[in-house]
């Protein structure tokens, strides 16, 4: 990583939803997404440089570093810049440490894929796409001589690309409404899924591509929406998990929003909300229908417009109360972090669906498919689809993949081939997996999966 001669002192103070994200970036949880883009021929580095050297200019809050301030942590514009490199860490590999100066996002390439990796601090998933996809035109632009034209997006310009649109769209309320909304959104503890931790808290990444039109075609058969349909067969997978007695408790599946369908912004710092999906084992019967009339109602209710901006002012406004701002960042930290832990017992998984990913009708014959993966205590689960692939990345520091091995079968079940692709070293995250899926990682990532497997050896003789 290299130093520009330029400095500048501009800053920028972090939008709501990222100001957890440094307080809570621990272990397992680093904090850190990863976007791909597989092309369908092997990536040249150079040009890969090329074209993020010429993008990051309309992108400047990307180059910032994380400041620690007294009140609040801050990003300052830096003279810092990325140099492209062959992917040898381990997905969402930690980029943020306390205390030092660096960039908050890496770009590599491994074969035939480009990922751009960020700390959540910088920019939510939507945000990330809007830069890679800017990088990848340019990119094949570059490779193969042609005109990638118009996306939507880029005609924003650097200011709106940078703006905090949570400070734009909230409307202050009194912090006892906020405790009340926060209280309404909790549910109490929920059933936790249990597995396999690494011992190095390495995390293990397993993808699932399907057939999108199969899916879509499931949804209307049963007359509900693709986010309602795969929330239900996922919910489905994880009470195929669970013993009689984990059943007690609620499975609840947290679902980040995209508030950009609700409000007008360009945005590509975080802007989203969270909706929680509750359901009682108890209430299943056996049939998807049980579980997707429930899934329905909860989006249904949470995804109105009113319920949308409630959420958002509720989250936004704490900080704007001036009991709040006075407490020194030291205090943050700690009650931030207590809070987080306890959150996270009231939440089973987290469902992050970034929809269609779009790009030039030129550009598309040169892609194969894009992916996401965000790091995560428990599990993640984020789908994105390209033309008529969807596909399901997670990654997280269990050494097996027993749910989404469960949502992979239903899938199959229902007549959806699924191909897989891991970056595991050896056979347990497909431990008891089907014969019916293809497991393109045997074929495709077999030398990032041995390279995989030395950096976990090496790791855990120094440790």
């Amino acid at each position: 990583m290299q130093k520009r001669d330029r400095q500048s002192s501009k800053w920028y103070k972090l939008d709501n939803a990222a100001k957890i994200i440094p307080s809570s970036a621990k272990g397992a949880d680093t904090r850190v997404f990863r976007i791909c883009c597989e092309l369908k021929d092997e990536v040249r580095p150079e040009l890969l440089q090329q074209a993020h050297d010429e993008v990051i200019e309309d992108f400047p809050m990307f180059r910032c570093v994380l400041k620690k301030g007294f009140f609040w942590y801050y990003l300052e514009e830096s003279g810092l810049e990325l140099k492209v490199t062959e992917d040898h860490l381990s997905a969402c590999a930690p980029i943020y440490y306390p205390g030092r100066v660096n960039l908050l996002y890496r770009l590599n390439y491994f074969k035939r894929r480009i990922n751009l990796e960020m700390f959540h601090v910088l920019a939510d998933g939507t945000g990330g796409f809007i830069f890679l996809k800017r990088i990848v035109t340019r990119y094949l632009e570059l490779a193969h001589g042609i005109q990638g034209g118009k996306y939507e997006g880029e005609t924003s310009s650097v200011s709106e690309k940078g703006g905090d649109a949570f400070d734009q769209y909230y409307s202050k309320q009194k912090l006892g409404n906020q405790l009340k909304q926060l209280k309404k959104i909790s549910v109490g503890k929920a059933h936790q899924i249990r597995g396999e931790i690494d011992e190095n808290l390495l995390p293990h990444l397993i993808e699932g591509t399907v057939s999108a039109s199969k899916i879509v075609a499931l949804a209307k058969e049963n007359e509900t929406t693709v986010g309602v349909y795969t929330t239900s067969v996922y919910i489905q997978a994880v009470i195929d998990s669970m013993s009689r007695r984990e059943k007690q408790r609620p499975i609840v599946v947290s679902v980040p929003v995209n508030l950009r369908q609700f409000f007008d912004s360009d945005t590509t710092r975080n802007f989203f909300g969270v909706i929680n999906i509750v359901y009682y084992p108890k209430d299943y019967d056996g049939s998807i229908a049980s579980i997707i009339s429930v899934v329905k109602d909860a989006y249904e209710e949470q995804l109105r417009e009113e319920s949308v901006e409630r959420i958002m002012n509720t989250y936004a406004s704490f900080e704007d109360h001036i009991a709040i701002k006075m407490v020194p960042i030291w205090v943050k930290d700690i009650v931030i972090d207590f809070f987080n832990r306890k959150s996270k017992k009231g939440i089973t998984t987290t469902l992050s669906n970034l929809g269609r990913i779009r790009m030039p009708e030129t550009l598309s014959p040169y892609i194969d498919r894009f992916s996401a993966f965000m790091a995560a205590p428990s599990q993640q689960v984020c789908i994105s689809s390209f033309e008529d692939r969807m596909v399901f990345g997670e990654v997280s520091p269990y050494a097996t993949h027993e749910v989404m091995m469960y949502f992979f079968r239903r899938l199959v079940s229902l007549g959806v081939p699924v191909e897989l692709a891991s970056n595991d070293h050896d056979e347990r995250a497909g431990r008891g997996s089907t014969k019916d899926n293809e497991d393109r990682d045997s074929k495709k990532e077999k030398g990032k999966r041995t390279k995989d497997a030395k950096t976990k050896k090496t790791r855990r003789k120094k440790k």
